[in-house]
């Protein structure tokens, strides 16, 4: 686990503040794609448990794991009693009970390449359903994301993370999708996009890109300048594209 992964603790208020939450339709498509009641999951790199509410809600016993204390103290204030709480980072999450559902929102480019489908497989149930949920948050009016742009260039060429394979961004089937396909351990693979537009003011914006590991990256001095010059640019009001890239796949059952 990276110090960059380990940056979030820090802003875990402002994590749950600025950062969106996961509309209704990302457990309705998790649900029809598992074709079966879930009844039990596991969210990996939960932070403060946006998606671990939304499926307790459908009834799913959740166990929300995360390497950061201070993100699961936040989590805790906002999720069902029933929610179980495991501070650990994926790789040192040990094989034993499995579960109906696995899944990482905004999270699983953090987990080690090294056997992390074979890790993941035994986590679930013959059957059992992984699902990977994210993407980047975009200003949606190009004139103002062009000015964000040149408004952080001294301190950030760009504050994206890029394709853990280098799967170029046209390509039909993104990452993690591209490696499901390849794995042996999984099948069923699908990729889908729930579309969505937030509006939100620019100093909460400010506040969400508060919270995003490339600017928590930068010495303090650094990160209150680009703010600044980020907010100084901004109308007052910002329309952001936050589709939620949605990967599904089903763990084989012959293991």
């Amino acid at each position: 686990m990276s110090g960059r992964a380990l940056s979030f603790g820090a802003v875990a208020e402002a994590y749950e503040r600025f950062r969106p939450g996961y509309p209704v339709e990302l457990a309705d498509l998790v649900m029809t794609y598992a074709g079966q009641p879930v009844r039990t999951g596991l969210e990996i790199g939960a932070g403060t448990g946006k998606a671990t509410r939304l499926f307790a809600r459908r009834g799913v016993t959740v166990t929300a794991t995360d390497p950061d204390g201070a993100m699961l103290a936040e989590l805790r204030k906002h999720v069902p009693a029933d929610v179980r709480t495991v501070r650990a980072a994926f790789e040192d999450l040990r094989p034993g009970e499995r579960y109906g559902l696995v899944y990482a929102a905004a999270a699983l480019h953090w987990t080690a390449p090294e056997g992390r489908w074979s890790r993941m497989a035994a986590l679930l149930e013959p059957g059992g359903v992984f699902g990977s949920f994210g993407g980047p948050l975009r200003l949606a009016d190009p004139a103002v994301d062009e000015a964000v742009r040149a408004a952080r260039a001294p301190f950030l060429a760009s504050d994206e993370v890029p394709s853990p394979d280098g799967t170029p961004p046209g390509h039909d089937m993104q990452w993690p999708g591209t490696e499901l396909q390849r794995s042996e351990w999984f099948t069923d693979v699908q990729h889908s996009v729930i579309e969505r537009r937030l509006t939100m003011s620019a100093r909460d914006y400010v506040g969400l890109l508060s919270t995003i590991s490339a600017y928590l990256e930068l010495p303090a001095s650094e990160q209150a300048q680009v703010y600044r010059r980020i907010l100084r640019v901004l109308p007052e009001t910002v329309e952001v594209a936050a589709d939620i890239t949605v990967h599904l796949a089903r763990r084989r059952d012959a293991r």
